[in-house]
């Protein structure tokens, strides 16, 4: 038998409905941790389904971090209006924003890192392996390896949640389409830090 204050924690924690919280909590016979786990789970499949929907609706967030020294400003899109009102996409919103003026990604996701920053780094890295002298065999996977870690450096989906590095941005999104039942795109972002020196202009 799972006691109803189990339930009700877990839904409190990730949002889903009383009755999954129940199903979950049952299936992972009462390990709160693997109840979380199998909700997530659910989640990031109903967000797969829904990853083919137009997202047009949404807002602009603003974020001003440390006293006027970082800015932040970011377009994240809803299928309607109706979920771009709530205070749970408004919330989401502003994390994003606060995470990017902390983690500084350069791009939202892989697909926006050209295939020629991709082949320098990539240069880099089996120079550096080299160096290390570690065999020919294992250079490849050595570089593959290190590229995920440039991917999470740079990209805003791939890097851990500042307020919470278990979980990705890419994750928190999928967490909130399950949640909300529309899909959730994160459009664009510009990030400005004072003083910081701008391609082509001097400072």
């Amino acid at each position: 038998m799972i006691p109803a204050s189990d339930v009700k924690k877990l839904r409190e924690q990730t949002g889903a409905g009383m009755m999954e919280c129940k199903k979950a909590l049952e299936q992972a016979d009462g390990d709160f941790a693997r109840a979380v786990d199998i909700l997530r789970e659910r989640g990031l499949a109903q967000a797969a389904k829904k990853a083919g929907r137009d997202a047009n609706e949404g807002l602009i967030e603003s974020y001003i971090h440390l006293q006027g020294r970082i800015g932040v400003l970011l377009e994240i899109n809803c299928e309607t209006d109706f979920v771009a009102n709530t205070p749970d996409f408004h919330n989401l919103a502003h994390d994003i924003a606060m995470h990017i003026a902390a983690a500084n990604p350069r791009v939202v996701s892989r697909d926006q890192v050209s295939a020629q920053d991709i082949e320098h780094e990539r240069q880099v890295l089996m120079a550096q392996a080299q160096n290390e002298g570690k065999p020919a065999a294992i250079v490849e996977k050595m570089v593959e390896g290190r590229l995920e870690k440039f991917y999470k450096e740079i990209c805003l989906l791939d890097q851990p949640y500042v307020k919470n590095p278990d979980v990705t941005i890419d994750q928190l999104l999928k967490e909130h389409i399950a949640r909300l039942g529309e899909h959730i795109v994160v459009r664009r972002f510009a990030r400005f830090e004072r003083g910081e020196e701008l391609p082509g202009v001097p400072v």
